[in-house]
């Protein structure tokens, strides 16, 4: 058997406060094939975060109690852990300008769940050019 045959799930946390919400993300993310944990405000993610250093991707909500909402969770994740992917989602509030970094995605309820994997995948996925067809080795 050869070693690092076996691909490791790529780690989501979602972080939403509706209980019914959070259970819908978490299952079809975890039926996509990723290992998911769930918070239901900031504070928790945040902990959860510092804890769990292969978290890769932050689907959050942004009305949420706490002492931050979803936008100011996603830039303290972009400035702490900028190789966490994050991808904020709201019904209601959609982000101002300067309100979001330009690399962090926003989807409006009610979303798609092949959306959001699809998504999760794009960002997790380096892109890569391919070499022109002339090149070529002898």
């Amino acid at each position: 058997m050869s070693e690092g045959v076996s691909e490791s799930r790529m780690t989501v946390l979602v972080v939403e406060d509706q209980i019914l919400v959070r259970i819908f993300a978490a299952d079809f993310l975890e039926d996509a094939g990723f290992k998911v944990f769930e918070a239901a405000k900031a504070d928790e993610a945040l902990t959860a975060l510092q804890a769990r250093p292969d978290i890769q991707a932050i689907v959050t909500d942004v009305e949420m109690p706490g002492s931050m909402n979803g936008f100011e969770l996603a830039r303290a994740v972009h400035e702490q852990w900028p190789g966490v992917q994050v991808i904020v989602t709201s019904g209601r509030k959609h982000p101002g300008l300067e309100e979001l970094p330009d690399a962090i995605p926003f989807l409006a309820k009610p979303y798609m769940p092949e959306t959001v994997v699809n998504l999760i995948r794009q960002m997790a996925t380096p892109q890569v050019v391919e070499a022109p067809a002339s090149v070529g080795f002898a």
